[in-house]
């Protein structure tokens, strides 16, 4: 009877992905591009517009290419380059999308 017990747990304990997958923000929530873009607001500036490198309104592609860049090590950097790793391709995808849908002001 222990060890059934045991196994039972021992079992559940080992797949928090089956209990987590249900609570992870799903792709449709209207929130999750615009929480993930939040993250950026540390160099970039709230919403991203920094004087330094914005990124509102900059085209989808151009971010999404300057993201891999960062990843693959093309562009060097400081800290971005780790950053970027990060996240998975459909969440850049996500941040790039809010980010080129915003108005420059």
């Amino acid at each position: 009877m222990r060890t059934a017990l045991l196994a039972s747990v021992l079992a559940l304990a080992c797949t928090p992905g089956v209990a987590c997958a249900q609570d992870a923000p799903q792709p449709q929530d209207p929130h999750l591009a615009r929480n993930l873009a939040a993250t950026c607001a540390n160099c970039h500036g709230t919403g991203g517009r920094s004087v330094y490198e914005p990124l509102v309104g900059q085209p989808r592609v151009k971010l999404l290419q300057t993201l891999d860049d960062f990843r693959t090590g093309e562009h060097e950097a400081t800290i971005m380059h780790q950053i970027v790793r990060g996240y998975s391709d459909a969440q850049l995808e996500l941040i790039a999308d809010w980010f080129s849908g915003q108005q420059k002001n």
